[in-house]
């Protein structure tokens, strides 16, 4: 068992983030790259110190996936954004203190005393990089994250292209820090956090539906649920499901989720690699649902941001590299994931993941975007588009992802999506074909 401290510096820290009004437009006068920069595939070179791996290889074009020749972004003032919401920020000053990390028998950790609020809003050694990926998966969001028509593209080599479209709602059940709500939610008394997506289109998949709920007692195991229509049956899935394709996409379950990692923490160990400063885009031009869906937006085929759409910003960030712990990495689809985490949000936009054999398979960019949360203000949270590329079978999903957040999922399209019976419990599959 191990404790964090620091107690006079976390203080500060944390006055300085209630005081800073959300996504300020001061600029960070150590940003390394002047405002106005445009880097593109004559002078990236010069800027590879700001990338990840995954970046830099679809600048070079190591890969069959690769910038078009056209490629370029615009550098941006870097600005400072809240840790949160101002009950996540109230939070963390109250309870992170009381946060312990506890060492499992196999080899993995648990938490202690964790209420709400960040759980290690200065993480240091030991264990620093298990207390980012933490920070990372308790990162603020609003309690209901609900999507009404998220479409996936998919696309190979050869340039043929397919899509489906799915409904899609996420909700914290425990640890909340929105206005008015609890910190636990009673209706679901065992349940963390709870994911619910059904497919749409095409119409002979129409209706499949897939279910996670994650446990308050992070030592259990995430359980899954798989709804199929043709059975009109609920059957629940094994844990190695997690490594499985979401909706046919490149993505698995365990990466479907802000900070680009959606598994068990308690499963798995983090290494702090170095602190870094990485290129994100963050702030899309217009808050408009119908703008990352407007696909003249993007590169075509490489489906990043045009400048018109989104610039970018050189920001500081924790690089970690995320493990199966040994007992359970045998068959685990990944060997290894870099995450680039944020500083300021604790929440990682960019990962890197590597095969069983550690040789580089999927580039994940899920660049994160700034919306108005109802009674929260301007905040980062999920929002806007993502793109992932497996490079080793030279196939690749771009993501559309225009969400409403906690009281507008009252009403979306006439589904109240904040009903808690329908889309976040097994009952809830049960009704989908009434």
């Amino acid at each position: 068992m191990s404790t964090q401290r620091g107690t006079a510096l976390v203080a500060l820290v944390l006055l300085l983030m209630a005081a800073a009004p959300p996504a300020t437009d001061a600029a960070d006068p150590q940003s390394p790259v002047p405002p106005g920069t445009v880097i593109n595939m004559s002078n990236w070179r010069q800027y590879t110190q700001y990338m990840t791996n995954g970046m830099q290889a679809l600048f070079a074009g190591t890969y069959h996936w690769k910038f078009p020749s056209d490629f370029e972004i615009v550098i941006e003032p870097t600005k400072t954004y809240p840790l949160g919401s101002k009950q996540y920020i109230e939070n963390t000053e109250k309870y992170a203190s009381q946060v312990r990390i506890v060492n499992l028998p196999n080899g993995g950790h648990t938490l202690e005393n964790y209420t709400a609020g960040c759980p290690f809003p200065n993480p240091q050694e030991p264990q620093k990089g298990w207390k980012v990926l933490v920070n990372d998966w308790f990162a603020y969001q609003p309690y209901e994250l609900c999507g009404p028509s998220i479409a996936q593209w998919f696309q190979d080599r050869f340039a043929n292209v397919s899509n489906n479209t799915i409904i899609f709602a996420e909700r914290r059940m425990a640890h909340i820090s929105d206005p008015g709500q609890p910190i636990y939610e009673n209706r679901a008394p065992n349940a963390d956090f709870i994911q619910y997506a059904e497919e749409i289109t095409p119409e002979q998949a129409k209706y499949t539906a897939i279910l996670s709920i994650w446990p308050r007692d992070l030592r259990q195991n995430i359980d899954t649920y798989l709804f199929v229509p043709a059975l009109r049956r609920t059957l629940r899935l094994s844990t190695s499901a997690r490594c499985s394709p979401a909706f046919g996409s490149d993505f698995t379950y365990d990466d479907t989720r802000h900070g680009a990692f959606n598994g068990n923490i308690t499963q798995f160990d983090a290494k702090f690699i170095r602190d870094q400063k990485i290129l994100e885009s963050v702030e899309y031009n217009a808050f408009d649902a119908q703008v990352p869906t407007n696909t003249n937006n993007f590169y075509q085929g490489i489906w990043f941001s045009k400048p018109s759409l989104a610039k970018w910003q050189v920001r500081n960030s924790y690089m970690i590299d995320v493990r199966r712990i040994p007992g359970l990495a045998a068959g685990y689809c990944y060997g290894s994931r870099i995450l680039y985490v944020d500083k300021d949000v604790m929440q990682a936009m960019w990962a890197d993941l590597y095969d069983a054999n550690m040789k580089l398979w999927k580039i994940d960019y899920d660049p994160q975007a700034i919306i108005d949360v109802p009674n929260v203000g301007r905040i980062w949270t999920n929002y806007g588009w993502g793109d992932i590329f497996d490079v080793q079978n030279e196939h690749m999903t771009f993501v559309t992802l225009p969400m409403y957040a906690n009281e507008q999922c009252q009403n979306v399209n006439g589904a109240d999506m904040t009903n808690i019976n329908r889309y976040f419990s097994v009952n809830g599959l049960s009704q989908i074909m009434r």
